[in-house]
């Protein structure tokens, strides 16, 4: 069983943010004057881009999150407003046949 879309974009951002954390911590301590100039840039790069890039997720975590709540609140109010004009058909029902509304 697959997971859902929500579930590997979540999981895709905790991976990458871990691993920029791991960079980060590794390149403070065990890492700290050990690379050369060009090591340490390109080190650095590639920690901001995974950094970015978990940014990135969770943006599109964000917007799809309010997409979802946006369509469920739509499908809610139809759902309400289908209830509401089926009781008041049924309500008018009720009212013909006790003799109500025909203006006696």
């Amino acid at each position: 069983m697959g997971l859902g879309p929500t579930a590997r974009r979540r999981w895709f951002g905790a991976i990458v943010l871990a691993a920029a954390l791991l960079m980060l911590i590794t390149g403070e301590t065990a890492l700290k004057g050990k690379m050369s100039d060009v090591a340490f840039v390109v080190y650095w790069l590639v920690c901001f881009v995974l950094t970015a890039v978990a940014i990135v997720v969770a943006f599109r975590d964000v917007k799809a999150l309010q997409n979802e709540v946006r369509s469920e609140q739509r499908t809610l109010l139809e759902s309400a407003l289908k209830d509401i004009e089926s009781e008041a058909r049924s309500r008018q029902k009720q009212d013909k046949r006790n003799g109500i509304g025909h203006g006696y």
